[in-house]
């Protein structure tokens, strides 16, 4: 006797119509062309880094209605991939604060040039290790100022506060938060706050948290602007950083603190 079933006698068992077999497969919808080719512009602008809920609303921004289910499906349907992720640490300096922790979390102040952050991190090239240090307006996350440099000292951070200050001339009593990084601890950059009538804050020893949304910006320059790309010179990584920074970061990437507005657009409409 046979050990196999004919379809009919499968069907037969299962309680199914034969016609269930005959039954045409439904292909997928297609894609509307200009919502695919606005969506891989949007991945290709992001350096790969936009998951769905953020192609969702850089969508919608293009005035397509799309939430973040049919993106997740656009995203497999035109094969796009997020790139993947790179880690780095940092080292923090020993010496006890020169400053209280006045920022303490509260990372929302009412107005701009109310409270700054800055920090450093390094970028490794070809020619050794760039430094970039920035500040960042906490109001509307906007880096306000930037300075890159062969060496992570207190001129590197004073260079780019000069910058912010300069750019947008806050009035005294500004607040600057950093970590305890002994470029922030020393003498001259202490003497250079005072200079301005800036107000000096600094994170607990060795709490990252305390500057996170500094420590949130390299994080988005590192792994979703760089990803695996290496940069033969110290001058070429520069650029590409400060172009991400002042153009991109600023004025196109979606920031969720912001509902998902650009922090330069942000400010704009606060104003």
């Amino acid at each position: 006797m046979r050990g196999d079933l004919s379809i009919r006698q499968v069907y037969a068992i299962l309680g199914w119509p034969r016609s269930r077999h005959y039954a045409p497969v439904k292909a997928a919808p297609a894609i509307d062309e200009g919502l695919a080719q606005t969506a891989l512009a949007i991945h290709r602008d992001s350096r790969r880094s936009y998951g769905a809920r953020r192609l969702a609303r850089s969508l919608c921004r293009h005035g397509f209605r799309v939430g973040r289910e049919r993106a997740a499906t656009l995203m497999r349907r035109l094969d796009i991939r997020l790139r993947k992720k790179r880690f780095h640490y940092a080292r923090r300096n020993t010496k006890p604060a020169p400053a209280e922790n006045i920022v303490n979390r509260q990372f929302d102040p009412a107005r701009p040039n109310q409270t700054w952050a800055g920090d450093i991190t390094f970028i490794r090239t070809g020619q050794g290790f760039l430094y970039l240090a920035i500040v960042v307006d906490l109001y509307s996350r906007r880096i306000v100022g930037w300075a890159t440099g062969h060496t992570p000292d207190s001129r590197l951070a004073i260079k780019a506060n000069e910058l912010a200050i300069g750019l947008r001339q806050p009035a005294p009593g500004l607040v600057m938060h950093t970590d305890q990084g002994a470029s922030y601890t020393s003498d001259r950059y202490t003497q250079h706050l005072a200079r301005h009538g800036i107000v000096q804050s600094m994170s607990r020893k060795g709490n990252c948290w305390d500057n996170a949304v500094v420590e949130r910006v390299f994080r988005s320059l590192k792994q979703e602007w760089f990803g695996e790309e290496t940069f033969p010179t110290r001058a070429l990584a520069s650029q590409d950083a400060i172009d991400y920074l002042v153009r991109y970061y600023n004025h196109e990437r979606l920031h969720s603190a912001l509902d998902y507005r650009p922090p330069a657009e942000f400010e704009r409409m606060a104003a």
